[in-house]
């Protein structure tokens, strides 16, 4: 999900389901069976829903727009970390204000649109050290964002406002650029930063080893895993995996950045598995009409490039 934004009108008309299933809303009046449970957090922009989703760790949902993303607030004893920002629709750091009192930092899974959209409200801001999170920084215009509030990409009416003709990613300053293995003390509970290039250059998980809790960004959630954009690398994306699947034993928890807040470690190895059989030709694609593939596998698939299809 990309600041190139690649045809969006094309994009939404080939996912079959836009809302696959929102926080609190369904394809109807029925909760996603990933917040079922979950315990509700009142905040008075109700743009966002805010869940419990484990102690000191929030996820911040935009359940009326279709990427149906979800940011992280987590905190500590001393400071907490918004990791990702949402589509910039509606003010997240108000909600973050309501949230906690504490000083907060923020750091992206990734520069793409829909998770860089409130970094400008920050001034505190983490990014990783790459030529794409540089020109991510620069914003997101207007023309290549604006399908993103269209009729078609919300499922009720914008926030008072937010005008689709003026709507973008706004530039942000980036306080300290950062790396693989960075660590971010929050005061009784530290965060290590995982470089994982692949859906992006700049992609990374978030780790925190004494809880086994990790956040995966768009490397992994429970939908349709977008594999098919200019910047997508499968190489590196596979070897990230790779990596990933190798801290499954010490895992407790996922927190992905899409629709369902929270899944099971061992859905990494399935992912992995899931590509190897891509890979291999041994996988049933299904042509959504655009140029691209989806392979199913239950609980997510793959959406790629069509010139990427084996077998």
């Amino acid at each position: 999900m990309t600041g190139l934004v690649f045809i969006l009108v094309g994009i939404i008309g080939a996912i079959s389901k836009p809302f696959g299933g929102s926080p609190g809303y369904g394809d109807g009046d029925e909760p996603h069976p990933g917040y079922v449970g979950l315990e509700r957090v009142p905040v008075s922009d109700d743009w966002f829903e805010v869940h419990i989703v484990a102690p000191g760790v929030l996820a911040i949902s935009e359940p009326f727009q279709w990427q149906e993303v979800v940011s992280y607030l987590i905190t500590g004893s001393e400071r907490a970390l918004l990791f990702d920002t949402g589509m910039g629709i509606s003010s997240i750091s108000s909600v973050v204000r309501e949230l906690t009192s504490l000083p907060v930092t923020v750091l992206n899974s990734h520069t793409h649109f829909d998770h860089i959209g409130g970094n400008a409200e920050f001034d505190r801001i983490l990014a990783m050290d790459t030529e794409y999170t540089r020109h991510s920084a620069l914003g997101i215009a207007n023309s290549e964002v604006r399908e993103e509030v269209s009729p078609e990409a919300v499922r009720r009416p914008l926030p008072e406002g937010v005008d689709p003709s003026t709507y973008r990613i706004s530039p942000f300053e980036v306080t300290q650029y950062i790396a693989d293995g960075h660590r971010i003390d929050l005061g009784d509970r530290e965060l290590e930063v995982v470089s994982i290039p692949g859906h992006t250059p700049d992609s990374i998980a978030l780790l925190e080893s004494d809880t086994g809790f990790l956040w995966t960004g768009d490397t992994f959630y429970e939908g349709p895993i977008w594999l098919f954009v200019p910047e997508t690398d499968l190489v590196a994306y596979e070897e990230s995996l790779e990596r990933l699947v190798g801290l499954v034993p010490r895992l407790t928890t996922l927190f992905p950045a899409h629709e369902a807040p929270k899944a099971n470690p061992r859905r990494l190895e399935e992912l992995r598995n899931a590509l190897a059989l891509v890979k291999a030709g041994k996988a049933e694609g299904e042509d959504t009409g655009d140029g691209r593939i989806e392979y199913g596998f239950g609980a997510f698939s793959l959406l790629m490039d069509g010139s990427d299809r084996v077998g």
